[in-house]
């Protein structure tokens, strides 16, 4: 799992900042073919929290792929990462 806060700057409407948090969501989920949705700060002009999440048998993929996404969303946003998290589980 991936937890991604982003800074969105020059938004002026929460209906912009949807767009443009939509946009980087469904650009994730094309490209990785994750889950990806917008799960936090959803009232917050400024801020978005993205969850990303993927299943492997393998925690070395799981995490590598998470380390992608994260590099991805670097790259694509226009504004910056806050904070960042990966997170792995097993299930034996």
């Amino acid at each position: 799992m991936l937890s991604v806060i982003l800074e969105i700057p020059g938004v002026t409407s929460i209906k912009d900042k949807r767009r443009e948090v939509h946009s980087l969501r469904d650009r994730i989920i094309r490209k990785f073919h994750i889950s990806a949705a917008e799960v936090d700060l959803l009232s917050s002009l400024s801020f978005s929290q993205l969850g990303c999440a993927v299943v492997s048998n393998s925690k070395i993929h799981g995490e590598r792929v998470m380390q992608r996404v994260l590099q991805f969303v670097e790259d694509e946003i226009s504004g910056r990462v806050h904070d960042a998290e990966i997170h792995s589980e097993l299930y034996p």
